[in-house]
C-alpha cells in the first residue's frame, strides 16, 4: 500500500484532506510536506546519502530526506525519515528549521540536527551509501550533477543560510 500524505494549502496549514502517493491526479493548488536533515558532526562534516539504485534519481547525493505521512509534523517526518534512512536518531526538538522551498506539489522543510558521532545504518533499500562530507563537497556535487535533481534549487535558496548555521 503507497503512502497516504496530508494535503496542505501554500502557507502550510492543513486542507482536511489526504493524498495517496500513487494517485495521478494531485489535487489543485494543494501541497503535501517533504523534509530532510542535514546531520552536522562536531567536526563540522554533514552526513550525505547515495539513493539506491531502485529510486528515482539512482544513485545520486542528497542529504536524508522524504515525505511526511498523515498525522504526522514536519519534525515528527523528518526525525522518522533520518531514522529510517540511516538508523540516526535525533530529538524533533532539537532541530534547527533551516527553511522552506516552495516547490509544484510540495513544501520542502530542511532541518540541521547537530550531533556527537552517531553509528550510520544506511537501509540498502533506500541508501546505496553514506558518508561524512565537509559541506563544500556538497555544493561541488551539485555543481557537478551529482546530488539528486531537487537538490538544485534547494540549495539555491537554502545553502547560504545552511552554511551560516553549519558555522556557527
Amino acid at each position: 500500500m503507497s503512502e497516504l500524505w496530508d494535503l496542505v494549502d501554500e502557507t502550510g496549514r492543513p486542507l482536511g484532506r489526504t493524498h495517496r502517493r500513487d494517485d495521478p491526479a494531485f489535487p489543485e493548488g494543494a501541497f503535501h510536506l517533504v523534509v530532510s536533515v542535514c546531520v552536522v558532526r562536531r567536526d563540522g562534516r554533514v552526513l550525505t546519502s547515495r539513493r539506491a539504485a531502485v529510486k528515482d534519481w539512482p544513485l545520486s547525493w542528497e542529504f536524508p530526506a522524504g515525505s511526511a505521512l498523515a498525522g504526522e509534523t514536519s519534525r515528527q517526518a523528518a526525525v522518522r525519515e533520518l531514522a529510517e534512512e540511516t538508523g540516526v536518531v535525533v530529538d524533533p526538538a532539537a532541530l534547527v528549521l533551516v527553511g522552506r522551498v516552495r516547490e509544484e506539489q510540495a513544501l520542502f522543510d530542511l532541518y540541521l540536527a547537530r550531533v556527537d558521532d552517531p553509528a550510520v545504518v544506511p537501509d540498502p533499500a533506500e541508501v546505496s551509501e553514506a558518508e561524512w562530507a565537509p559541506v563544500d563537497t556538497v555544493f561541488a556535487r551539485t555543481a557537478a550533477g551529482e546530488m539528486a535533481g531537487p537538490w538544485v534549487r534547494r540549495l539555491r535558496e537554502l545553502g547560504d543560510t545552511l552554511r551560516a548555521l553549519i558555522r556557527s
